[in-house]
């Protein structure tokens, strides 16, 4: 439905107003939309039957599940890094969501890698705690 109300969005310019109602419009754009999709999950099936290997890296439903359980933890996140010190946050921003190394980090913050290092394991020492996390 979603997906039907952004393209009606974007191609609203070209709605005839002289039609009373849009429900018509908008069951054409489900249609065309419900379509698409159909052919691209025949299109995935058939390459699977072939290879039998399934393009999708993960199953659909452990993403939901990882992504539902990511959102539950979300703020917690969030005040576990607003409770650290600037220097160490951004250590640990840059190493976790960026993937820089030791040394990237260190030149980016224009920091020695032992200050990088030290940093790094109070940020996840003090995240741990505020998380009760042993993963991190």
């Amino acid at each position: 439905m979603a997906e039907t109300f952004l393209a009606a969005f974007r191609r609203r310019g070209t709605y005839d107003t002289s039609f009373a109602l849009a429900r018509p419009w908008l069951y054409g754009i489900a249609t065309t939309l419900i379509a698409r999709h159909r052919r691209q999950e025949e299109r995935l099936l058939r390459a699977l039957s072939r290879t039998g290997v399934d393009p999708l890296p993960e199953a659909l439903d452990d993403v939901v599940t990882h992504r539902v359980a990511a959102q539950d933890r979300e703020r917690e996140l969030a005040g576990a890094l607003a409770s650290l010190p600037r220097g160490h946050r951004d250590v640990l921003l840059l190493v976790a969501w960026e993937d820089l190394s030791y040394e990237e980090v260190a030149r980016a913050l224009d920091i020695s890698v032992g200050t990088v290092r030290s940093r790094l394991h109070r940020a996840r020492k003090k995240a741990r705690n505020v998380l009760g996390d042993e993963e991190l």
